[in-house]
């Protein structure tokens, strides 16, 4: 019979020396702190079961508690706690405060990271991520604009996002040159069909505005 290994039987000692669960712990929104030995930890092997959590609690909707994100939030604070600087254990964590629309968490955590590496465009691609969500979109586009500088120059989800927010803002120019950038990296009907729309108004613009010089 497999033995179950020294990192399972930490965390499972940090859960249950805490005398409350880890989905209550984040129900209620209670932080609490027990003391763990972190050199006993295998930062390698407790990384890859945050990831297994971590991908699992994406699937499930906003606002919705389950072991896979409790679990998820448990390991990577512990791999936070193993290695301060680690800017994708930050990243993970603001994701998953996101998903559970806990602002303060998410965007310490977001910003945790910027700090730790300003040159790395995950974190601003998630901080505009959590702006879009939330509909506020000029520090969305902010965050975007920062994340495509650093390297997300062929992230489809965010060139179509920055092409939806400049197409609210009515740039219809900008927005073409995103979502057409989108395109190229992932052609598909609904996207096309988008481009066509906003050429046709673009258009219309161009026409507007050049009547409006030859009056």
């Amino acid at each position: 019979m497999r033995q179950p290994s020294i990192i399972v039987l930490l965390i499972s000692l940090l859960i249950l020396s805490s005398g409350i669960s880890a989905f209550g712990a984040i129900k209620a929104k209670i932080d609490y702190s027990i003391p763990v030995d972190y050199s006993k930890l295998s930062e390698p092997e407790l990384e890859d079961r945050a990831k297994v959590y971590y991908f699992n609690a994406l699937k499930y909707k906003d606002d919705e508690v389950n072991e896979d994100m409790t679990n998820a939030l448990m390991l990577y604070s512990v791999l936070l706690n193993i290695n301060p600087d680690n800017l994708n254990y930050c990243v993970k964590l603001g994701a998953l405060y996101d998903k559970l629309n806990m602002d303060k968490h998410a965007k310490g955590n977001l910003s945790r990271a910027i700090g730790i590496d300003s040159s790395h465009p995950e974190p601003y691609f998630y901080m505009g991520e959590f702006y879009y969500k939330r509909q506020l979109y000029r520090k969305a586009l902010k965050y975007y604009g920062e994340a495509y500088q650093r390297g997300y120059q062929t992230n489809y989800d965010m060139l179509y996002k920055m092409g939806d927010i400049y197409e609210k803002f009515g740039d219809t120019r900008s927005a073409l040159k995103y979502l057409n950038d989108a395109s190229a990296q992932n052609p598909n009907s609904e996207l096309d069909n988008k481009i066509k729309r906003i050429e046709a108004q673009d258009s219309i613009n161009k026409e507007y505005y050049s009547n409006t010089r030859i009056r």
